[in-house]
């Protein structure tokens, strides 16, 4: 039987690249999985929801709006319970990084030799690129991982990636304690990770970040408030 392919895509204000997303995931190489298409739309008022309201019937996609905006978190989390694939996916709208990369993301998952794998941003890979971008996101990047993998015992480059990909059977252990909300999502789902014991590897990406100005969200505070998460959910979650 051929197995499937669930990308989930949380969505919020994204009017300007979201049809984009979604055509670029269409026409992404995964393995020769099939693919859906979850995307969870977290309550928009830039006109995102009105463009997903006209392809929420289209065969390959599943279309959620939330009642209200309750973070990205929260949004991944609805999006892993209504897949229905093999292997998970999840893809930010904002294009920051590459669906024509699937197949790089998926190969030791599609191998057998990993349950959970993380696109990084910090290590290299074939034909990647990066976009030169703000220096002090970088350090606190770096901050953050080497914080999680004290207590995580991982060798991580890039715990706060947002391209990270699961077997069904990964998700499945992971998702009954995830709780976070916001962009606390990254640690908890590195905690339920390691907590696990699952097989995790790392592959270079390549990743194209956003400017504030570009609409990019991530701020200092959700900075610090990861240093938090990362206590939380190793100690207590």
């Amino acid at each position: 039987m051929d197995k499937k392919l669930s990308v989930i895509i949380p969505v919020y204000n994204e009017k300007n690249t979201i049809q984009k997303v979604i055509e670029a995931v269409r026409g992404s190489g995964a393995g020769g999985l099939e693919k859906e298409i979850i995307i969870v739309d977290d309550f928009s008022n830039d006109g995102t929801r009105d463009l997903l309201r006209e392809i929420e019937n289209e065969s390959d996609c599943k279309v959620f709006f939330q009642d209200r905006n309750r973070g990205k978190g929260a949004a991944v989390r609805r999006g892993f319970s209504e897949v229905s694939g093999d292997f998970v996916v999840i893809q930010d709208a904002d294009l920051e990084y590459d669906p024509a990369e699937y197949e790089t993301l998926l190969k030791p998952l599609l191998e057998g030799r990993a349950d959970v794998v993380y696109g990084s941003r910090f290590i290299g890979g074939k034909n990647t690129s990066h976009r030169a971008l703000f220096f002090w996101h970088y350090l606190g990047n770096r901050f953050l991982t080497i914080l999680s993998n004290i207590f995580t015992n991982l060798n991580l480059t890039d715990m706060e990636t947002g391209y990270k990909a699961f077997t069904k059977e990964a998700l499945s252990k992971i998702t009954p304690k995830l709780q976070s909300n916001r962009f606390g999502i990254e640690p908890e789902i590195t905690a339920q990770v390691a907590k696990n014991n699952l097989r995790i590897y790392e592959v270079g990406i390549s990743y194209f970040g956003r400017t504030y100005d570009e609409g990019k969200k991530i701020n200092w505070k959700d900075g610090l408030a990861a240093i938090w998460f990362i206590f939380k959910y190793n100690l207590f979650g």
